[in-house]
């Protein structure tokens, strides 16, 4: 087994996509708890749900944004495809600082059970560029194609398993 696909997945598989799922699903809860304690629909556990799930997402955003950079190294500089995902990168970066600024300046907000408006606007402006992240991500699987196989009379177990076989590793180039 390539050492790459523990870094990269295998082919067909990919292991940057569902990491992100993990990473966007950690940040919209917290953005939703930090949304129930503003508007007063929970009070304390939604504003330390919020903080946990902040922590939780930018240990998520270490891992998700590693497997990203080792697909982005892949790409030929300067293509088209490059700069979406450079694009890509920054924004959730960006957001990743944003709710990383949003667990630092809230972690008063996590003790009192009370979340305040400069962290919950941090929240969800990081929250806004995150969507902007994932829209570009989008763009780069469904637009450019990248680690796309096309193998559609594949049958269907072997679309499903997780293994490289040769004709996965051919579709991909390697």
């Amino acid at each position: 087994m390539k050492l790459a696909y523990f870094v990269r997945g295998l082919p067909g598989h990919p292991l940057h996509p569902p990491l992100t799922d993990v990473t966007i699903g950690t940040y919209t809860f917290a953005t939703v708890a930090a949304f129930c304690d503003v508007v007063g629909i929970s009070n304390n556990a939604a504003a330390q749900a919020w903080w946990l799930a902040l922590f939780f997402g930018l240990i998520a955003t270490v891992v998700t944004a590693l497997a990203g950079l080792a697909d982005w190294l892949q790409i030929s500089w300067g293509t088209p495809l490059w700069r979406t995902a450079t694009a890509h990168a920054v924004a959730n970066l960006s957001a990743g600082v944003l709710f990383l600024v949003a667990l630092l300046t809230g972690h008063h907000d996590f003790k009192t059970g009370d979340v305040s408006t400069g962290p919950f606007v941090l929240t969800v402006a990081g929250f806004a560029v995150l969507t902007l992240g994932g829209w570009l991500g989008g763009a780069i699987v469904f637009v450019h194609g990248m680690r796309v196989l096309n193998l559609t009379d594949e049958p269907s177990l072997r679309a499903a398993a997780p293994l490289a076989t040769p004709e996965k590793e051919a579709a991909e180039g390697g």
